[in-house]
């Protein structure tokens, strides 16, 4: 699998609160093709690595339930979250596709910050 089929991915994250000892934030994908071949969007995986080092993996299907079809030059975008158990974390990952004519490719998901107001960086 390669990363030959031009795909933008641009996260937008907000910190929503504090809940029971843990870190609330909220993140939306803006998804662009800018290919010239239809995409679909297939499954996902994220790395989010915590303040104290602690990493977690979440592998699935789609996005929020969805497989978004997106035609040449369109643009999807989705808003979910993540919890975690500092207030400073951050995310990266990969998307995978496959385009109208069978072939599968991932794109990567560039690494942001999931920040607490107030908080130190380090």
């Amino acid at each position: 699998m390669s990363f030959n089929i031009p795909v933008r991915v641009v996260a937008h994250p907000e910190f929503l609160g504090q809940h029971d000892d843990k870190y609330a934030f909220a993140y939306t994908i803006y998804i662009t093709n800018r290919s010239d071949q239809v995409i679909t969007l297939r499954n996902r995986h994220w790395i989010i690595t915590h303040a104290d080092g602690t990493i977690e993996e979440v592998i699935g299907e789609g996005v929020i339930g969805e497989t978004p079809q997106l035609a040449p030059g369109a643009s999807y975008n989705y808003t979910s979250g993540a919890l975690i158990p500092t207030p400073v974390g951050s995310m990266k990952g990969s998307y995978g596709f496959v385009t109208s004519d069978g072939q599968s490719f991932r794109t990567e998901i560039p690494e942001f910050t999931l920040h607490a107001p107030d908080t130190p960086l380090h």
